[in-house]
């Protein structure tokens, strides 16, 4: 297994960069979320993505906003030949995308560019040949999900948006990688309900997991992380080895 990272800014891009988007590849091209920013950055190397599927974590924008510009470039422009890929969403996705889709062309114009699909909170399902597996985490009040993605032998967890939840640590569960977020530049409640984690919290889940590698991602440009910790950056790639 392979994990590109296209792109890992936060809410707000960091200078040059793209938001979320963490391309997996293994018995096929598995896209964990699709930020604003991640679609010219694959098209850098391909002059349209060919991958098997996409699946978003959650609504905010930073996760999911180049599916638009996708459905423009594989319905009218140079993405019409290629194959589309399945888009698995939250529950309830297919609806918002529809309400979505009409404000911005067609009600079904999401359905023409991707194969859609909704996942359940512990249900594991197949995408791109992964075995992945949808945990919700704690983010806000919004309704949002880490994946724990499993191909030949290897495992990947992903925080996605999340503040401190018990789900971290079951989603990177003896993982060979557990690539997550460290929004915050130490903890607090954020006036209310977490949405984010600090370095030292993500640490914690890791620690919690028995994961083999942590890798902290979503980090704003402003917050340098402390020496002894991995941080993603655009064009990071990482091969796993569960021999290793």
């Amino acid at each position: 297994m392979k994990l590109t990272v296209v792109g890992c800014s936060p809410a707000w891009p960091n200078p040059g960069g793209a938001q979320s988007g963490y391309l997996l590849e293994g018995p096929g091209r598995l896209l964990l979320d699709c930020g604003p920013g991640v679609l010219a950055k694959l098209r850098e190397h391909e002059s349209w993505p060919a991958l098997d599927a996409i699946a978003v974590t959650h609504w905010h924008l930073d996760h999911w906003g180049d599916l638009v510009p996708w459905v423009w470039g594989s319905t009218l422009g140079p993405g019409q030949d290629t194959r589309k890929p399945e888009l698995w969403v939250p529950p309830e996705g297919t609806e918002l995308l529809s309400a979505i889709g009409g404000r911005l062309g067609r009600p079904d114009m999401f359905e023409d560019a991707f194969d859609l699909h909704e996942y359940a909170d512990g249900a594991t399902f197949e995408a791109a040949g992964f075995e992945v597996t949808p945990r919700r985490v704690l983010h806000y009040d919004l309704l949002a999900f880490g994946f724990r993605a499993a191909a030949n032998g290897a495992v990947v967890g992903y925080s996605g948006d999340s503040g401190p939840s018990a789900s971290l640590a079951d989603l990177a569960r003896d993982a060979d990688l557990f690539v997550c977020e460290a929004t915050l530049l130490r903890p607090n409640p954020e006036g209310g309900k977490r949405g984010h984690l600090s370095a030292e919290e993500a640490n914690e889940a890791f620690e919690a997991s028995g994961a083999k590698r942590l890798l902290i991602t979503h980090r704003p440009f402003e917050r340098p992380l402390e020496d002894g910790y991995e941080q993603a950056h655009d064009g990071m790639q990482i091969a796993l080895d569960p021999r290793d």
